[in-house]
Formats: C-alpha cells, structure tokens, sequence
C-alpha cells in the first residue's frame, strides 16, 4: 500500500515534531522520496505543491538539486501560481555556476512580454536575483522598455533589474541612459529610489555618464530640499525625518557628481548647508541624514565655512551617548585631520577623553586621532596625555600607544632634553611594548648629545636602580653608563638633583642584572659590555671586582656559542687595559672558556680579601704563566690621528690571535664618524668587536678602541688590510691600506 505525500503544513508539523535529529531525518529522507516519485510520474496538478515542500527541505539544508528542471516545467506553465512556486524556486535552486539556469531565459522573454503585472514582476525578481551576463545582454531591450510602462509596480521592479545589470554588464550603460532623466520626475519614491542607485551605478562605471548626470544636479537638490523642508511624504516620514533612506542616497549621489567639480559643488552647498542645519539629531535616522551630509561635504569642492560647520557636526557627535555614532565621528574626524587640521585641532579635548572609552574600538581610533592632531604647538600636552593613557591602557593598545608617543617625540620634539626625558617615560611605562628598533634610536640620540651626556647616564642610572624588569630600559641604561660612567662618578651634572655615586653601587646594580631571571641574554650582552668599558674608568681595586660580578663561568653547567665568544672578547678586552700581573689572570680565565670541550671549567678557588667582600683578582692564583710579550705596532698616522695595534695571544688557544685597534688624535679637532674595517684572506676567520664609539676627541682624550679575533687554524702568515673612514677638519677621508710588518711571532 502506498502511503500518501504529506502536505506542506503537514510536514512542517511533523518535522518540528521531531524530537531528535535522527528523526527529522528520517522525515524527510521519507518525503524527498516521495516528491522524486511524484516527479517522475509527472503529474502536473501537484507539482508546485510537491516542488514547495521540496524548497522548504531545501532552506533547512538538505540536499534539493534534484528539483531544478521541475522549476523550468513550472516557469513554462501557463497558470500563475505553477508559475509562482516555479520562480521562487529558480531564485532558490539555480545559480550562475549551473548551465540550467540558461534555459529559462526564453520563458523570462515571453513572461516580459505578457501585460499581466504580477507574472512581469515574478520575471523580473529572478532576473534581478540569478541573471547572468548572458542572460542580461538577451534581456536588456524587454527590461528597457518596462522602464517606461505605466504600472509603478512594473516600472520599481524594472529599475532595480536595471541596476543588477549594470554590475553584471557595465558596456549596457547606454542602454539605461535616456530613461533616467525622465524618470527622475516621479514622485513614487520607490521608483525614485531605485532611479537614484541606478544613476549612481551609471556614474561610477562610465565617465560619460558621470559628465551626462551632472546636469541633473540642479533636480536633485530640489527633491532633498523638498524633502526637507516641506515634509515630501508623511506616509514614508521615519521618526519625524521625511523619508530618511531617499535622502540618503541622494545625498550619495551628489558626492559623487561634485566630486572635483566647481561648478557643481557651488550649486549644492547652499542645499548641504540647509540639511546640516535643519535635520533632527535626537533620532538615528537624522544622524544617518547627517553624517551622509558631512561626508558629501568632505568629497566636494565645498566652501570653507562649510567644512568647519562638518567638523562641527562630529565634534556633536563624539558627545553622543550611542557608541555607534561616536566611533563613526572618530573615523570621520580622523579622514579629515590632514585637510583640515585647524578645524579638528579644536576638538582635541574631546577626542583625548575618547581615549578613556571601555571600548576597545573606540580607544584605538581615539588614539589613532590623538596621534593625528600633534604638531609642534602641542607635542608636550599631547605627549602628557598620552602617556597618562599609556599607564592604563589595555594591553593590546600598549605597543600602538607607545610607538605612538615614540614617533611624535622624534618628529615634533623641541628640545634633545625634552626628547630623551619622554623616551624613558615611554621605556619606564611601557616596557617590552616598544618597537624593535627604540633601544637604538635613544642610544644614537643620547651619543650625538654630547651636551646631555652626563644629564642622560644620571637619569638612566636612576630609572635602572628603581626597576630592572623593563629591558629595554635597562639595555639603554647599561650602554649609557658603559659610555658615560665617568659622568656619573663625578657627580658634577647641573640639570639634575645632587647625586653621590659610588663605584662599588654601579658594579653591584650591574651584576643585580645580569644574575636576575627577567634579564634577556641581549640585555644580560648590555651589561657585560658595560663592565668590560668601566674597566677603564675604575680604580684598581674595582677593576679587579668586576670579574667577580661577572658570571664568566657556572660550576658545572654549559654556555651556548655565541655567549662564549662574547665573553671570551670581553675578557681579552680587559686583558689589554689590565696591569701586567692582572691581564696574566684574565688569560688564565681565557683559557678555561676555551676548552676543546666546549663545556665550562670551575675556575680557581677564590679567597676572600681581607678589606672586605670582594675578592680581588689579584688574589687568584697564577693557572699558567703570562704569555709571551708581542710588541705593538703603529700602522697609521695622519693630521693627528694614530692607529695603533696590539696583540695577545691566549696560551690556551695558540691559533687565536686578539688585536686590539686603538685611535688615537692629537690634533685640535675631534675625528667623527670613525669607521675601521679589517679584511683578512679566506683561509683565516675574522671577527670584528663593536667599537668603543665613533668619534675619537681632540688632544689626545679617551681613544677609541676595537677588537679584531683572529683565527689560523693553519698557522699561515697573516696579511691584513684595513680601511679607515672618517670626517676630520670638514673634510671625509678614507684610506686603504695593507699591514706588511706585523709581527712573525704571532704564531710561531
């Protein structure tokens, strides 16, 4: 016995019914095979009844592909409601990637053609919906021709076909041309609405058309000035503002046609300036009306006075209580901040006390605007701002904020003080959430401010000894007292408060970081290098501490490559500047570091000093005994400046050679931007130091000095060329030259 389709409210109970996934299943799978039996037996009476509840199948997700040449049948059926349910399902079913869809394109012609209202307006929804560019092109005379037809059903319905066209087919333009002029006198506005985005279309694909509708403008501003100010239709009057939606897209309209163009700019202003004024702003629909005028005024030629009354309206805007409306003044205001900054400069109140919304999207773009509005008039107020917004901003805002601040400091910055003092607030706030390259950029200003040298150590020493968790600061701090530690022993700085440091504090706050856990092996590099440096500066006593605060070597554990090397040419380094008796210990410590095994040795066992705490280097009992006395050697001399060489050779590692260049200038003039570049043959391995700095003072001051490792694993006669860059006396001078004369015995 075969058991009866259901009907479609039938089905739509049972399956609602279902109270398991399971059995909604199962329903339907029972349904769909009752509607493909019903297909194949063909019967016309039930087909749109059959095909409609294979749609509502097909809307809750179930496979319905197999009703797609039913939807041509219905099309072609001469009664309404086959052709109804037939529609609806080539709308549902078919698609542009599906060739099926081209078969009803004849149907759709004849159905065009007919005069019967409701199956032309059926015909043209599925040509709107799933029309192709083939079909388009076919179709384009029979949609033109209803543009014109009495009926303003037909007549709307055209026209968005037409518009649908338009992005299918833009070399159609022509075609849809002449109807939109007479068509702009119609006072149904739905069918105005859509001859609106049709002539918006129209414009932005053809430039002929754009110069065509330009003309019209004068019309247009006499339908939103209608619309305005007497009231154009109560029936479609939204929360007091007539007709908001038609107003809007005219609104849109002629941004595009005043576009860079005078004369049609003019002709609006006086309009634009009327709807600003005018519109009601207690309800959503007036804002809509009116951020729709203020971006209309920003894309034309508009007047001044015009431009600031925009401004004006957002900077109403930001008040307002809707979250909305307020991030959309933000965006606004931040497009218009470079045409006109004066004008937006005035609300910059309000737009810092953005920065404070809880929302996140709200606080971005109220930063980015802040950002926007500084300029050299109002970098330090700004800059205060924000860095009281940097203390409490979410930390996804952080890193934004605080490159942010960095950026507006380096360009706006009045002073070098000035500047330096905001980069270690923004390093003492922010931290880690800096960019890359901050470290650098407050190394190279604090280098080329010689006058700020003594200013700057004090101030960072400070920063340091009150926190050590933030590493970029720190790593400034570290260069800065390995540069300038002599500053800051001397005390003798008039910008800051009085400040007595000892030798013994700044050895012991270095080595508080390099043995703490937050300290980055960066950083813990920066602290080191700031040892070896003030191993020049210090009394003797304190030169020998500084191998006790340094963790050269752990019982017992292993350092990776790169630390090694790094600390085997800071202690070589030492070992050139130490006494006699001194650089023998350093060497002996080279020596453990460079162990075939790669591991670190447990140094010497250290007795304590009798003076106190600190072990003193002398102290260490001789490992090995000194090496063999290389002489140094004077490779360069020129208008004052000396190059000098010297050379230590590590008992431990005979196939390493260390060379220390060292500038010296005796003339009355500083030599600055000083570059030295070594270049050795392929069979050897050459690393280059960083130097001490770049510019080597007049009369014989600190000179500047460079390590040179060397490596023959083939103990082969050394040959090495340098080349020396520099300014000196106004002038840039660079020398090539190879060293001939070293020493024979630094590998024998």
């Amino acid at each position: 016995m075969v058991v009866p389709s259901l009907k479609l409210q039938d089905l739509i109970e049972e399956i609602r019914g279902a109270k398991t996934q399971a059995q909604e299943r199962e329903v339907i799978q029972k349904e769909c095979a009752h509607i493909r039996a019903s297909f194949r037996d063909g019967d016309p009476l039930h087909r749109h009844r059959q095909l409609a509840k294979l749609l509502y199948v097909h809307m809750l997700g179930y496979p319905a592909h197999f009703g797609q040449m039913e939807c041509l049948k219905l099309i072609a059926s001469p009664r309404f409601t086959d052709k109804r349910v037939g529609y609806l399902g080539a709308m549902l079913l078919l698609d542009e990637r599906q060739d099926a869809h081209l078969l009803i394109t004849n149907s759709i012609k004849n159905d065009l053609s007919q005069g019967i209202q409701a199956v032309q307006g059926l015909a043209l929804c599925t040509l709107s919906t799933v029309g192709s560019a083939e079909m388009c092109r076919d179709l384009a005379t029979e949609v033109e021709k209803l543009l014109l037809q009495p009926s303003s059903y037909v007549r709307k319905k055209a026209v968005l076909t037409a518009v649908h066209m338009i992005r299918k087919v833009p070399e159609l333009s022509n075609i849809f041309l002449p109807p939109c002029a007479q068509l702009l006198h119609e006072r149904h506005h739905g069918i105005l609405l859509g001859t609106i985005t049709l002539i918006m279309e129209l414009c932005e694909r053809s430039p002929a058309a754009l110069k065509h509708f330009r003309k019209v403008v004068p019309q247009l501003v006499q339908i939103l000035r209608t619309l305005v100010t007497t009231g154009y239709s109560v029936e479609h009057s939204v929360s007091g503002v007539s007709d908001p939606f038609l107003q809007v897209q005219i609104l849109r309209l002629l941004r595009i046609l005043g576009q860079n163009h005078e004369e049609s700019s003019e002709t609006m202003n006086d309009l634009l300036a009327q709807v600003a004024t005018n519109t009601d702003t207690s309800r959503n629909a007036g804002n809509a009306v009116l951020f729709e005028t203020v971006l209309t005024i920003m894309d034309i030629r508009a007047a001044a006075g015009l431009r600031v009354l925009a401004v004006n309206i957002l900077g109403r805007f930001l008040l307002n209580n809707d979250r909305n409306i307020r991030y959309v003044a933000l965006t606004s205001l931040l497009r218009m901040v470079q045409s006109d900054h004066s004008a937006v400069q005035r609300h910059r109140p309000t737009v810092v006390e953005c920065l404070r919304e809880p929302d996140a999207s709200l606080s971005r773009r109220a930063l980015e605007l802040s950002l926007a509005l500084v300029n050299s008039s109002n970098v330090r107020a700004m800059t205060q701002e924000l860095q009281s917004f940097l203390e409490s901003c979410p930390p996804d805002l952080r890193a934004d904020c605080a490159s942010g601040i960095l950026l507006a400091a380096e360009r706006f910055a009045p002073t070098k003080r000035w500047h330096i003092d905001t980069i270690l607030r923004v390093l003492t706030t922010a931290g880690t959430h800096v960019r890359d390259d901050a470290v650098a950029n407050l190394t190279q200003l604090i280098g080329g401010a010689q006058e700020l040298h003594a200013y700057s150590v004090r101030r960072l020493y400070s920063a340091l000894a009150d926190d050590i968790s933030q590493q970029p600061l720190v790593q400034v701090a570290a260069w800065c007292i390995g540069e300038y530690g002599d500053l800051l022993l001397e005390g003798g700085c008039e910008e800051t408060e009085p400040l007595q440091v000892e030798e013994e504090k700044v050895l012991a706050l270095l080595e508080k970081v390099l043995q703490s856990h937050m300290s980055l092996p960066a950083t813990r590099g920066y602290a080191l290098t700031a040892l070896m440096k003030l191993s020049t500066r210090l009394r003797g006593d304190n030169k020998a501490a500084i191998l006790e605060k340094m963790p050269l070597v752990e019982r017992g554990g292993t350092q990776d490559e790169e630390a090694k090397e790094s600390k085997e040419a800071q202690l070589s380094e030492a070992a050139l500047v130490a006494t006699e008796p001194q650089a023998s210990k350093l060497l002996d410590l080279l020596d453990l570091l460079d162990g075939t095994s790669g591991a670190a040795q447990p140094p010497p066992a250290l007795e304590p000093s009798p003076g106190g705490t600190l072990v003193h280097l002398l102290d260490l009992p001789c490992a090995s005994p000194a090496p063999a006395s290389i002489p140094n050697l004077r490779v360069f001399e020129r208008e004052g400046l000396q190059l000098n060489l010297s050379f230590v050779r590590p008992p431990g590692t005979p196939a390493l050679l260390l060379i220390t260049v060292t500038a010296i200038n005796t003339s009355g003039a500083d030599v600055t931007h000083f570059v030295c570049q070594a270049a050795v043959p392929k069979s050897f391995q050459l690393q280059l130091q960083a130097p001490s700095g770049d510019t080597v003072p007049a009369q014989g001051g600190l000179p500047v000095t460079q390590l040179l490792r060397i490596l023959n694993p083939n103990k082969a006669p050394l040959r090495l060329k340098l080349r020396l860059t520099y300014n000196h006396f106004g002038q840039s001078v660079q020398e090539i030259f190879e060293v001939n004369n070293l020493p024979v015995e630094t590998w024998q």
